[in-house]
């Protein structure tokens, strides 16, 4: 099932539950006295709903920012990358021969294995920092008999650990989602805020179940956002291995 169409069974499946409840709720209800509830109401509703709104936006606001790093991160990481196999080019030809190995090597694990553990929101192995570790170990191992290699051996690891921060920041992006206890405010929230509703009178039947499914449509619409995009790398953001893909062809033909 495509994003849009289950977007769009998410908030018309709430949208409608909400109105046949409001239906039947008010029908079900005597009609005098419920005006008298609007002023008090609404007073509550404002509280509610404005307190339910703000956390939500606020959730939904962080997870855009977190995605726009994510993917930046994943270019950051892929680059060092490229740049620890130029830096290695003035290199003996054995150290030099070694780290373009384990830099092919090292992309194809995060493209090929790790990104699909991280779209499942599975934890990473542990082979792709096994692979880094050796490349931080043969790049500081380098033998070099002349200014300008140690120079390029030097460029070399500050690129590695430019690697190994950005991927740090990457599997921390992909483990973060939000905790349950901000999903327990925001749907609390919002049941109390859609419950609200229920508490006025004034409008007609199905004006009032209108406004009732309009609510809970908007609301639906939030938490659809925020569940799509807890995870940069899955559901709606989906960052893919576009920037290692990107690496390895460089990496293939020399940077």
């Amino acid at each position: 099932m495509s994003l849009l169409v289950s977007g769009l069974f998410w908030v018309v499946g709430t949208m409608v539950v909400t109105a046949v409840l409001a239906i039947v709720l008010r029908r079900a209800r005597q009609r005098e006295g419920r005006e008298a509830n609007n002023e008090v109401a609404g007073q509550v509703f404002t509280v509610v709903g404005g307190v339910n709104v703000v956390i939500a936006a606020f959730v939904l606001i962080s997870l855009f920012d977190a995605t726009d790093k994510a993917q930046d991160t994943t270019y950051q990481e892929a680059n060092a990358l490229v740049a620890v196999q130029w830096a290695s080019e003035s290199l003996a030809p054995a150290d030099r021969a070694k780290v373009q190995q384990l830099t092919h090597s090292y992309a194809t694990v995060v493209s090929e294995q790790e990104w699909p553990d991280m779209q499942a929101g599975r934890p990473v192995s542990a082979e792709g920092w096994t692979v880094l570790t050796n490349l931080q170990t043969i790049v500081e191992q380098a033998k070099t008999t002349t200014e300008r290699q140690e120079n390029s051996r030097v460029d070399a690891a500050a690129q590695v650990w430019n690697v190994y921060q950005a991927r740090q920041v990457r599997l921390n992006s992909a483990g973060s989602g939000v905790s349950s206890v901000v999903w327990f405010a925001i749907m609390v929230g919002s049941v109390m805020s859609v419950a609200l509703m229920f508490m006025f009178g004034g409008p007609g039947l199905y004006s009032y179940a209108i406004i009732v499914s309009m609510l809970s449509g908007a609301i639906g619409l939030l938490l659809f956002a925020i569940y799509q995009l807890q995870n940069p790398f899955s559901g709606g953001a989906s960052v893919g291995p576009d920037a290692f893909i990107s690496a390895l062809a460089r990496l293939s033909h020399g940077g």
